[in-house]
C-alpha cells in the first residue's frame, strides 16, 4: 500500500472543566492511505469527533488543549501550523461534513453563497464564476432544480437536502481528504441510504481518502475497508472490516457487534431482547490505572484493574488493547467460572 496520507501519533486532548481535567482523547494513533475509507466507531462521547476536530485545528481553546502527539498530513505536522496556514488547508485539501447540517449551515445566508465561498477563498474565482460552479455541484449532489435553489435559505430545505448542500460545500474544491462526522445520523433510513450511495460515488469520482465517523457498524460494513474502534478516549481495536466482523478480539468490540439489531430476532414468537453491554462508561475526569473497560468486561481478571494494556498485535493488520492477547487462558477460565455460576 502507498505511503500514508494521514498519520496520527500519540494524540491526547484535554478539556479543563469545573469537575477536573477531562481526558477526551488519550494517546490515539492511526493512519489513512490515499483513496482509502477508514471507519472510526464507538459510542457517543468516546472521542471520535474530538479527534476529527483536532485534525482541522478546531478544538476550542480554552477549555480544550492538545497536550501531546503529532498529526501528519502528507508528511507535514498540522499541529505546527498557525491559524492562517490551517485556513489555507481547510476546505481545500481537507474538508469536513459535520453531524447536524441545520446548525452547521449559516441560517441567514443563501445556500449559493455558502457553497460558492470556498471557491472564492481557495480558487480565487469571481462571485459569478463561483456561483456557476456552485450550481453545478448542487446538481451533482442530486438537488432538483439546482440553479433555482441557489437563493434558498437552509430552513427552506429538508434534512436530506441540507445534508446534500453540506456535501457540495465540502467537495466543491475537490479535497484530497474528507472527514464525514456522523453524516446520516439525523436522517431517516431511506435518505441515509441515498446519502451514503452519493458519498461513495463522489469518493470514487474524486479519488479521495475518507475518515468516516459513526456509531453505526452497518454503515461501516457498507463503506469502509478498515475500522478503528474507540472507547473512553482510547483506541481499543483496529482491523480490516471483514476481520472485525468475523473475529472481533476486544470484549467491547464483541459487545458492539452483539448489540446490532438483526432480522428474524424472535424467540418463541416473541421479539428477542437486544444484547446490551452492562455498566456505564467511566468518567473521563477519573484517573484509571488499569483497562478502562474492566468494570464492564465479562473476562476481567486482576491485571486488568492494575495495569493498562498496550495495543497488542492479533493478526495481520489487526490489533487490540486487551490483556487477553498475552493471557488467553483467562478467557477460558472466565467462561468455565461463568458456567459454574449459571448451574
Amino acid at each position: 500500500m502507498s505511503k500514508e496520507l494521514l498519520n496520527i501519533e500519540g494524540l491526547s486532548v484535554n478539556f479543563h472543566t469545573p469537575e477536573g481535567v477531562c481526558r477526551a482523547v488519550e494517546n490515539v494513533g492511526f493512519n489513512l492511505f490515499p483513496g482509502e475509507t477508514l471507519g472510526l466507531v464507538g459510542e457517543s462521547g468516546c472521542g471520535k469527533s474530538v479527534t476529527s476536530l483536532s485534525i482541522l485545528g478546531l478544538i476550542p481553546s480554552p477549555p480544550g488543549r492538545i497536550s501531546s502527539g503529532r498529526i501528519l498530513f502528507q508528511g507535514r505536522n498540522l499541529l505546527d501550523l498557525n491559524d492562517e496556514e490551517l485556513r489555507k488547508i481547510r476546505g481545500r485539501d481537507i474538508s469536513m461534513i459535520f453531524q447536524e447540517p441545520m446548525t452547521s449551515l449559516n441560517p441567514v445566508l443563501p445556500i449559493g453563497r455558502q457553497v460558492s465561498e470556498p471557491l472564492m477563498v481557495h480558487k480565487n474565482m469571481s462571485r459569478r464564476e463561483a456561483y456557476e460552479e456552485a450550481a453545478v455541484w448542487l446538481d451533482h449532489v442530486k438537488i432538483p432544480a439546482a440553479r433555482r435553489r441557489l437563493n434558498d435559505y437552509p430552513h427552506q430545505l429538508s434534512g436530506g437536502m441540507r445534508q446534500r448542500v453540506m456535501i457540495a460545500m465540502a467537495l466543491v474544491c475537490k479535497p484530497k481528504f474528507l472527514i464525514a462526522d456522523e453524516p446520516t445520523t439525523a436522517l431517516d433510513v431511506t435518505i441515509q441510504s441515498q446519502i451514503l450511495s452519493l458519498m461513495l460515488m463522489l469518493k470514487e469520482e474524486l479519488d479521495m481518502s475518507v475518515l468516516l465517523i459513526t456509531h453505526d457498524l452497518g454503515v461501516i460494513s457498507q463503506m469502509a475497508k478498515r475500522v478503528v474502534v474507540m472507547y473512553a478516549g482510547q483506541v481499543v481495536e483496529e482491523a480490516k472490516v471483514e476481520d472485525l466482523f468475523d473475529q472481533p478480539f476486544h470484549p467491547y468490540t464483541q459487545g458492539l457487534l452483539k448489540a446490532m439489531p438483526r432480522l428474524g430476532s424472535r424467540a418463541g414468537g416473541r421479539v428477542k431482547r437486544l444484547y446490551e453491554i452492562s455498566g456505564t462508561v467511566p468518567l473521563l475526569t477519573e484517573i484509571i490505572d488499569g483497562c478502562k473497560f474492566a468494570d464492564r468486561c465479562h473476562h476481567v481478571f486482576n491485571l486488568c484493574r492494575e495495569k493498562q494494556p498496550a495495543l497488542f498485535s492479533i493478526q495481520d493488520g489487526q490489533q487490540a488493547r486487551c490483556w487477553l492477547k498475552e493471557y488467553p487462558e483467562q478467557r477460558k477460565a472466565n467462561a468455565e467460572n461463568s458456567n459454574i455460576v449459571s448451574k
